[in-house]
């Protein structure tokens, strides 16, 4: 079948980009946004050989794509053991986190910028049987490219913007072409589902990778370290947190009068040094995680800049503020980590990528449209101890009963694997 015209303009605009692709490359690894020693894999060039026998590729963008997939990878090792398990991303952070979660069996590589000449590299390397991309990764190279190579693709928790939307409108018969490329199109919820079935996609139900998981992982050994270093302290964890979230939370914090600890855990961990230069400027006791100053009774903030510790600090914690949440333009992160480890969850305003999860939460999560009733809530939830379990419980036992999204998931995709 002849491609849309507009496609067809896509692959060779991609092909004309291509050669300036390099450089680019090489300018971002100085910014530290690449990996200076894998850049070849962004070019198409696998750094290890194909493993025998059937391969599925698994792929999400960043941080939060690629820890979802981590249940389906486990999934597909357990019910398909012969079958290697490639899982692609496109920044550094998840490539460091899939280095230590990805289990035997599966192996990481980047994800190559959409030009014909990269795709075709990587395609061909890899064969995939079976490709997944979650959320909203749509690459029409790769995409195309493994259709007319014979793997089955599936689109599952796909999420798609008003904007995205009106995006793809503009070019409706190449929406419809990579949509119907899909053998099997999930979206996460139902306004996607909408503007995916305007744009011509078919879709099959509805499936939220980030509803699934375990607990979060930690060290138990460090987590009673860190509890004992604490004096017994209440102690709040300010998690994903993003640039003015932190001084905001701090503000509220400190205005409860409670005097617990604050723990933040920035999301992107590159920014601890400098946020504790700044709350340092308000007299406060601070100390870094990434730069091994100690936790003692006289810290107020605990900056915990570090990758792959949420579990722990959440833990840590006696109530957790999600955020992501608190400024517009960010959309919000996932509570159910907090949830599922049966703490109570505090939040903002501004969670538009989350409305379905945070609206589940119920009576375990506190809504909150300003900082005074930010500190009225953490305040209540330190000094009333009652309080804090009942919102702890109902925060459990709402993640709880967002599970079985796994199973139903793998009744629709189980088929397509090899």
């Amino acid at each position: 079948m002849a491609l849309p015209f507009s496609l067809t303009l896509y692959r060779g605009a991609t092909a004309l980009l291509a050669p300036a692709v390099p450089a680019i490359l090489r300018g971002r690894a100085r910014r530290g946004k690449e990996d200076p020693g894998r850049l070849g894999e962004r070019l198409g060039r696998a750094s290890r050989p194909r493993p025998p026998g059937p391969l599925v590729w698994l792929h999400g963008a960043s941080v939060g794509e690629t820890v979802s997939l981590l249940p389906l990878v486990e999934r597909i090792r357990r019910e398909r053991p012969a079958t290697t398990v490639l899982v692609t991303s496109g920044t550094t952070t998840s490539a460091d986190l899939l280095a230590r979660r990805l289990p035997p069996g599966a192996l990481h590589q980047y994800i190559p910028v959409d030009t014909p000449g990269a795709a075709a590299r990587f395609l061909d390397h890899w064969k995939p049987d079976l490709a997944v991309f979650v959320e909203s990764e749509l690459w029409p190279n790769l995409l195309l490219g493994a259709k007319a190579r014979g793997a089955r693709l599936a689109l599952v928790s796909a999420r798609m913007t008003e904007e995205s939307a009106r995006g793809w409108r503009r070019f409706p018969r190449a929406a419809k072409a990579v949509l119907g490329a899909f053998d099997l199109l999930l979206p996460q919820d139902v306004r996607t589902g909408i503007r995916l079935k305007d744009l011509g996609g078919l879709v099959d139900g509805y499936a939220n990778l980030k509803l699934v998981g375990e607990a979060l992982p930690a060290d138990e050994a460090e987590l009673a370290r860190l509890k004992a270093a604490a004096c017994d302290r209440l102690i709040v964890t300010a998690a994903s947190t993003h640039p003015g979230e932190d001084t905001l939370i701090a503000a509220a914090v400190e205005a409860t009068g409670e005097y617990p600890l604050l723990v933040i855990v920035p999301r992107h961990p590159a920014r601890g040094p400098k946020l504790a230069t700044d709350l340092r400027a308000h007299n406060r006791i601070v100390a870094l995680r990434s730069a091994g100053e100690p936790l003692t009774a006289e810290t107020d903030l605990y900056i915990a800049d570090t990758l792959g510790e949420l579990g722990l600090f959440f833990r840590l914690g006696d109530v957790a503020v999600m955020g992501g949440s608190f400024l517009p333009d960010i959309g919000g992160h996932n509570p159910l980590e907090a949830a599922r480890l049966a703490r109570p969850v505090v939040y903002g305003d501004h969670y538009a990528n989350w409305i379905d999860v945070y609206g589940a939460l119920g009576a375990g999560g506190i809504r909150c449209e300003d900082q005074a009733r930010l500190t009225a809530a953490i305040a209540t939830l330190l000094s009333d101890a009652p309080t804090r379990a009942l919102t702890a419980a109902a925060a459990k036992q709402a993640a709880e009963q967002e599970g079985g999204v796994l199973d139903r998931l793998w009744t629709q995709l189980g088929p397509l694997a090899p």
